[in-house]
C-alpha cells in the first residue's frame, strides 16, 4: 500500500469517526428536545412523592413545545407549538418566572381562570375544598428528612387525581393565604410537602404557559444520602430499589 493510499485510509476512517459523533450527538439532541429529558430532584419540595436523589425521565411532548423546550431556551420564537393544557394533578417541570435558568418541579393545581386557597391547610378550588383524609405518619428521615413521625393526609383532586401531602408544621405561614385567581395563560403550582415548599403561594407566582418544559413520567434510578449515582460503591447501601421504575403519580 502506497503513503498516499495510506494517509486516504486513515483520513477516510477520521471522517468516519466525527460522522458517527456528530450523527450521535444531533440524535441525543432531538431525543432530549422532543420526547425524554433526564431531570433529578433538587429539593424536598415534592415529599413523600419525590425525593432528593430520585432521577427521572419527563416526557416533553407532553404539554407541546416552546422556546424552553430548545437547549438554552433561545428566544426564537413564543408561546407553544402543538401545546396541550396540563391535567390537574400533573406533575410538571417548568423553567422557574423569575429566574428561567432555574428547573422547578410541582404539581399542577390550578388551571387559568380557577380562584386557589388553603385555608387551615385545607386546599380550595373554586370555593369548593379539595378532600382530605389523613392516611397516617411516616417515621422515615429518608422519605420525610424529620426525625420523628410526620402527618401524612391523601388529597383528591376533583378530577379524580390522588397523592399523598406531608404535614410538618401545623398553623404555618402556608396553610392560610389569600385567594388567587389563577390568569390566562397561567397555572398555579405547589408542592406535595405543603409547609417546605417553595411554590405558588410564595415566590414562584404563577408560572405561564410558555415555562412549561414537560410532565414527570418515571423514576429511573434513586439514592439516598446525597450521594452521587457515580459512586457505584455506594448502591447497596444506599440506592432506593423500591423506587426504581416507579412511575410518578
Amino acid at each position: 500500500m502506497s503513503v498516499a493510499e495510506k494517509s486516504q485510509k486513515k483520513s477516510g476512517g477520521l471522517g468516519e469517526t466525527v460522522s458517527v459523533i456528530v450523527q450521535a450527538l444531533l440524535l441525543a439532541l432531538v431525543i432530549r428536545t422532543l420526547l425524554f429529558q433526564p431531570f433529578s430532584i433538587p429539593s424536598g419540595s415534592m415529599r413523600p412523592t419525590l425525593l432528593e436523589g430520585d432521577y427521572l425521565f419527563v416526557t416533553k411532548w407532553s404539554y407541546g413545545f416552546s422556546r424552553y423546550s430548545l437547549p438554552f431556551g433561545p428566544d426564537i420564537f413564543s408561546g407553544r407549538i402543538w401545546g396541550a393544557e396540563p391535567k390537574r394533578g400533573d406533575v410538571a417541570v417548568f423553567k422557574f418566572p423569575p429566574d428561567p435558568s432555574v428547573d422547578y418541579i410541582k404539581r399542577v393545581i390550578g388551571l387559568p381562570g380557577d380562584k386557589i386557597q388553603v385555608k387551615d391547610g385545607q386546599l380550595f378550588i373554586n370555593g369548593v375544598g379539595v378532600p382530605r383524609q389523613k392516611v397516617g405518619q411516616i417515621d422515615n428521615r429518608d422519605i420525610t428528612e424529620e426525625n420523628g413521625p410526620v402527618d401524612v393526609y391523601r388529597e383528591t383532586l376533583p378530577n379524580g387525581v390522588s397523592y399523598d401531602t406531608l404535614d410538618l408544621t401545623p398553623n404555618s405561614i402556608g396553610d392560610n393565604t389569600r385567594e388567587f385567581e389563577v390568569p390566562p395563560g397561567h397555572y398555579f403550582m405547589m408542592g406535595d410537602n405543603r409547609d417546605n415548599s417553595s411554590d405558588s403561594r410564595f415566590t414562584v407566582g404563577f408560572v405561564p404557559d410558555e415555562n412549561l418544559v414537560g410532565r414527570a413520567n418515571l423514576i429511573f434510578f434513586s439514592i439516598g444520602g446525597s450521594a452521587s449515582p457515580l459512586e457505584i460503591w455506594k448502591w447497596p447501601s444506599l440506592m432506593r430499589a423500591s423506587r426504581l421504575f416507579h412511575f410518578v403519580n
